[in-house]
């Protein structure tokens, strides 16, 4: 056996799987895509946080939040964007839109829900597209 070989072999052994969460975000996007969007952004960070996807769908600018889950045991994933989410996310997106100068563009926010149990080759999928309004006083949203 070659010494690339063996190396290959013990970093492959040693690799740790990619997260759920980061596998449930690839799944989206691809998802998403097949479905006409362009992604033009993922994990974005700020000081704020994270926004997971932004995408175009058509002139609408989605800022899409994804949640992965193995089971539904603990609820169904969308269900964890509660209030304080969509603050957060609200004022995510109002950042993005100002530092692209896209204030004038229409935006919405979309939820994607993951759930992938262990040994499934391929997760259920489902999109909630306008899933919640802007919360808070930045609603600059059309």
């Amino acid at each position: 056996m070659s010494t690339l070989q063996e190396t290959w072999n013990w970093v492959r052994q040693w690799r740790t799987p990619q997260p759920l969460g980061r596998r449930g975000e690839a799944a989206a996007a691809r998802f998403l895509k097949r479905r006409g969007f362009i992604i033009v952004g993922r994990s974005e960070r700020d000081m704020l946080g994270e926004m997971d996807l932004i995408a175009v769908d058509q002139r609408t600018v989605v800022f899409v939040e994804v949640k992965s889950r193995r089971s539904h045991q603990a609820g169904h994933p969308a269900e964890a964007v509660g209030d304080a989410k969509q603050r957060r996310l609200t004022r995510l997106a109002l950042g993005y839109l100002k530092r692209h100068d896209l204030l004038e563009h229409r935006a919405r926010f979309d939820v994607v829900a993951v759930t992938w149990p262990d040994g499934q080759p391929q997760p259920t999928i489902e999109h909630f597209l306008n899933a919640f309004t802007p919360v808070g006083r930045h609603q600059m949203f059309g």
